[in-house]
């Protein structure tokens, strides 16, 4: 008796992601996919991101959480479209999802999406949502060796956002060795250390995001 290896769930993601990638390359639209642990600083780092830079780009966000619309009730206070998933105890967000909630948004003129997916450093990272780019948040409230501990997100990110610097000096946190472990699994990850709530250090994440819109415009994504 033969038992069958059951692929098709990611492989008919991977062909979704397809179509989500084609349509918002199609619009000329960067998209990033934030993931992280819960509590992490997500919303936040939105909340600044999108009201910071609000004359400079159109920005959308898809928001996924288990349940309530709390998130995307903060993020659309800042003006910007969103919408909410729920996905009623799903871990992660995945290319059909992200599909559907596109019909929602008008997409006309908007220059970045951002995905705050589900909060979970593991299966939101195996899902492909049709992003240009994961991005990994991680807080000085957790562990300083979660990207040892969960190296997938990590090794696939572009970037890592290392979010509450400003409790440092009452956290047993060592941002060197947080580095060491996220560059070792990945040595091209670009890394900023902010503090959303005083806004330290998010130049550096502003910059970034001009730099990658720059290159979706441009064809080099």
């Amino acid at each position: 008796m033969q038992i069958p290896v059951v692929r098709n769930v990611l492989e008919a993601n991977e062909k979704m992601a397809d179509n989500v990638r084609r349509l918002l390359t199609e619009k000329g639209i960067l998209s990033l996919n934030l993931i992280s642990s819960p509590g992490a600083g997500k919303t936040t780092l939105l909340e600044r991101t999108l009201s910071d830079l609000a004359g400079e780009f159109r920005m959308a966000v898809v928001e996924g959480d288990l349940q309530t619309d709390n998130d995307a009730r903060r993020v659309a206070a800042t003006g910007a479209q969103a919408v909410q998933i729920n996905t009623d105890g799903g871990c992660h967000l995945d290319s059909n999802m992200i599909l559907t909630s596109l019909e929602s948004l008008d997409l006309t003129g908007v220059d970045i999406l951002f995905i705050e997916n589900v909060g979970n450093l593991v299966c939101p990272v195996e899902f492909d949502c049709g992003e240009d780019a994961k991005v990994a948040l991680l807080s000085v409230a957790e562990g300083d060796d979660k990207p040892e501990k969960y190296p997938l997100l990590f090794n696939l990110a572009k970037a890592m956002v290392l979010n509450k610097v400003d409790l440092l000096p009452y956290v047993d946190f060592d941002l060197a060795r947080a580095r060491n472990f996220a560059t070792k699994l990945n040595k091209d990850l670009d890394i900023f250390e902010v503090s959303c709530r005083k806004g330290d250090g998010l130049e550096g994440w502003y910059n970034w995001l001009r730099s990658m819109r720059a290159a979706k415009k441009e064809g080099r994504l």
